[in-house]
């Protein structure tokens, strides 16, 4: 995935979950005096990445009429690493990675039983279900998942494990929006009801990909697919 219009900018402070404050740096380095409001593309904690000072990078929208002009997809952690913060990259990402796979068929946002399950594919007779969730969390090289408790990440896989037990083929799929790690664990201190649900999940059955990605200040795109194991 590519983003049309990217900017840069110093990270000032979030005030609430939807919006961040930001100085505008130019294309000859200078920083704005000026602090603009932008849209952040993430609801989710962030855990280190959006702190004061950091660099960000900002995706300005084609929208005259919308009340911020920018979206803030991706932060240099530490003003070195380079994380993409968009929610709506990872199902871009594993959508491509997808089209890639030899699948006949690819539905997005398909409803199965009670939840909206990310992707529904076909390959002959097998019909296969996959969720997707992004991951942004690092820690000593190695990548985790969840970056806070998610009630609605437990439900998915539970529906994975029913759907599994209907004879689909059943896939939880992590991409990771930075470079370097190529597995994903989960973070049993943050959320030990995901974690259980997700050993589960695996002992009967469901598969577990995390994507690799590299990660750029225009993009975001899948490099390796690892099969991840209990």
């Amino acid at each position: 995935m590519k983003y049309s219009n990217i900017h840069k900018g110093i990270f000032i402070e979030r005030p609430n979950r939807f919006i961040a404050k930001v100085r505008l740096i130019d294309d000859e380095g200078n920083v704005s005096e000026d602090i603009e409001t932008v849209h952040v593309k993430n609801t989710g904690s962030c855990p280190g990445l959006l702190m004061k000072g950091n660099r960000v990078l900002l995706n300005k929208s084609d929208n005259p009429k919308r009340k911020t002009r920018y979206d803030l997809v991706a932060v240099y952690k530490d003003n070195t690493k380079l994380f993409n913060i968009d929610s709506q990259a990872p199902n871009i990402v594993a959508g491509e990675w997808l089209h890639l796979q030899g699948f006949d068929l690819i539905r997005p946002e398909y409803t199965y039983d009670k939840s909206r399950i990310d992707f529904y594919m076909e390959k002959g007779p097998q019909k296969y279900l996959m969720e997707v969730k992004g991951c942004t969390l690092v820690r000593d090289g190695q990548a985790y998942f969840p970056d806070a408790h998610s009630e609605r990440a437990i439900k998915h896989v539970r529906e994975l494990i029913n759907a599994k037990k209907e004879g689909y083929r059943a896939a939880i799929c992590f991409v990771i929006q930075t470079e370097g790690p190529e597995t994903v664990l989960p973070e049993e201190n943050i959320s030990p009801d995901f974690t259980r649900v997700y050993y589960q999940a695996l002992s009967g059955g469901v598969e577990a990909i995390a994507l690799s990605c590299r990660v750029t200040e225009h993009g975001l795109k899948a490099v390796k697919a690892v099969r991840l194991t209990a």
